[in-house]
């Protein structure tokens, strides 16, 4: 699209599709067809469909000047779903903020680890009681909400922002009613107990952070990132304080950097719990553990 496109008064849906990729492409964003696609779709309520089956469509130059603000965005570094401002997890749609982590597929494999055992939960006990610590847009929760219709939740997090956010996936997924959000440092204003206790928590390194790719570091935001001095700091709290929460026959399943097993199995193993399972994400690297507390 032609830097002067904020003056055009309409033009092409196939047209547009091909500059805008051809923009992105010149500005070496890696992936420019799926970019430009999903900038223009959302920003001229078109589909992939029309794109294909009547390319000849006009956009206004409403559209246009909108679709252009959001390639400026692009080519600057800014991720594509922060433009769109929503992206998609476990086949649902979350709404993001500047507030939340950016969910991504990795964190799905902790939604399928524990799956099974909150079915299996919910079908033996009628339901299943899960505390999402670091909830961000809800993600895991409402994953595991979606699938099993006998499971309730609560949302842990210490920004208000992102509890909001979170609060308004809940509602816009019709999972309000199974969903509440609590604003907490970890478990310090938590109650109850729990049959499952899921976290993705921070786990780079502070000395990391600055070494992340640009779209995570200037992004998302750094204490959904920062792990502390080693990365482990948030794994230390939870085994730590997690047995005042857990139900006797519960699971504590957390998302884990991929060179992080080691580690992260010793310090819960050394406040009582034994590993349950190990689970890879789509790279085929560690990425979720799954701990239970050691028989008396």
């Amino acid at each position: 699209m032609p830097t002067n496109s904020r003056n055009l008064k309409s033009t092409t849906l196939g047209l547009l599709l091909k500059a805008a990729r051809a923009r992105l492409a010149a500005a070496a964003v890696a992936d420019p067809a799926l970019d430009a696609r999903l900038i223009v779709e959302h920003f001229s309520g078109t589909t992939r469909t029309q794109a294909i089956a009547d390319p000849e469509c006009g956009v206004d130059a409403g559209a246009i000047a909108a679709i252009d603000a959001a390639l400026r965005r692009r080519v600057a570094g800014e991720p594509v779903h922060r433009i769109l401002g929503h992206r998609e997890f476990y086949g649902l749609r979350l709404s993001l903020s500047p507030e939340t982590l950016e969910p991504r597929p990795d964190t799905e494999t902790l939604v399928e680890a524990v799956l099974p055992f909150v079915k299996a939960t919910a079908e033996r006990q009628g339901e299943c009681r899960i505390l999402d610590l670091g909830t961000g847009t809800g993600a895991i929760a409402l994953a595991l909400l979606s699938a099993v219709p006998a499971a309730v939740a609560t949302g842990v997090d210490i920004s208000p922002g992102a509890l909001v956010t979170a609060m308004r996936n809940a509602g816009e997924l019709g999972l309000a009613d199974r969903f509440q959000v609590l604003e907490s440092d970890w478990f310090e204003k938590v109650f109850g107990r729990y049959h499952v206790i899921a976290a993705n928590p921070p786990y780079i390194a502070s000395i990391d952070i600055e070494n992340l790719q640009g779209e995570v570091r200037d992004f998302d935001p750094r204490q959904a990132l920062d792990g502390g001095v080693d990365g482990l700091s948030p794994y230390r709290i939870i085994a730590a304080e997690a047995a005042g929460f857990l139900e006797a026959e519960g699971r504590i399943a957390v998302e884990i950097g991929h060179t992080q097993r080691k580690e992260v199995t010793g310090i819960f193993s050394a406040a009582g719990y034994m590993p349950a399972g190990v689970f890879r994400d789509f790279g085929g690297n560690e990425r979720v553990l799954i701990f239970e507390l050691t028989k008396p």
